[in-house]
């Protein structure tokens, strides 16, 4: 992917990751270290709970979206982080199998009136499993550098 910069992103553009598939093992770990709940980490705990077996911890589905987009290199050149994220919601649960992709779609631009050298986007993420079903949404800001006062340094 080449450099891009603020200006040259439009609203609308959709960008659409890789898959990544969660097993059984990857599930556990991570919610042994971050989420320990016994429907992350027992199998035959969840099989007789809520959910009818194991399931990823929201945080996973969270890291593995933000590691799908990242992938894309889509803000490589000019990311200057977050200010954070919006409202994120779980539709559905992840299990273990699922391959996970992202949709990500820019929803808004806005040059930044305090720093002249950066931009804001507001992106729309919707993380869908292997069905098209959508198991995350979220919006998240990101601060973009701006071309123009890159050339002007």
């Amino acid at each position: 992917m080449t450099d891009r910069f603020y200006e040259d992103f439009k609203v609308g553009e959709r960008f659409v990751s890789g898959g990544m598939t969660l097993t059984e093992a990857a599930i556990v770990d991570f919610a042994r270290q971050w989420d320990p709940q016994p429907f992350h980490i027992d199998a035959e705990f969840s099989a007789k709970w809520t959910f009818g077996g194991l399931i990823a911890s929201g945080l996973h589905t969270m890291s593995v979206t933000l590691r799908l987009w990242l992938d894309l290199g889509v803000f490589r050149a000019c990311c200057l982080g977050s200010p954070g994220i919006g409202e994120v919601q779980f539709a559905r649960p992840v299990r273990p199998g699922d391959t996970l992709h992202v949709v990500t779609d820019l929803v808004e631009l806005r040059a930044s009136t305090s720093r002249p050298d950066r931009g804001i986007v507001r992106i729309r993420q919707v993380t869908v499993n292997q069905r098209g079903e959508a198991v995350m949404e979220q919006e998240t800001s990101v601060f973009l550098k701006r071309r123009t006062a890159t050339l002007q340094a």
